[in-house]
């Protein structure tokens, strides 16, 4: 594990996915309103696949992200969060600046991300407004 900042007594973050606790991060999502509909075995798929990051407080997970990149032009940072009970401490923004400068991504031209609730927080980490949005477009397969 690499940390980048001085994190709070007992808390840590890994990649290593064999650390993460799956089930947790299914009953997370299952809650949310971007990933409500995902079975476990699509979450599995989706951790499978992509970067994924683990929050800990001790050894038990508290927070998780994942991102898909090509490690130089592009990341799209999904399914963030931190447990309901550690929130408020600073720890979400701590996780997307370690998520930010990890080795293998710090070189990202641009970042990308959708959220309906934390404009606040990724704000105060540099991200903006999707400049000419009419320049995006999205498929969505159903």
């Amino acid at each position: 594990m690499f940390i980048l900042m001085i994190l709070p007594k007992n808390i840590s973050i890994s990649t290593d996915k064999t650390l993460l606790d799956i089930p947790m991060i299914h009953g997370f999502l299952h809650q949310t309103y971007w990933a409500k509909d995902r079975s476990l075995e699509t979450i599995q798929t989706t951790i499978e696949h992509s970067f994924c990051f683990g929050l800990y407080d001790n050894k038990q997970q508290i927070g998780f992200a994942r991102v898909v990149s090509d490690s130089s032009i592009f990341a799209y940072i999904m399914d963030v969060f931190v447990l309901d009970d550690y929130r408020g401490q600073g720890l979400g923004k701590l996780f997307m600046q370690y998520i930010l400068e990890e080795s293998l991504l710090k070189n990202v031209k641009k970042w990308m991300l959708g959220t309906r609730d934390a404009h606040g927080l990724y704000r105060k980490l540099g991200f903006t407004d999707i400049q000419a949005p009419e320049l995006w477009m999205q498929y969505i397969r159903s």
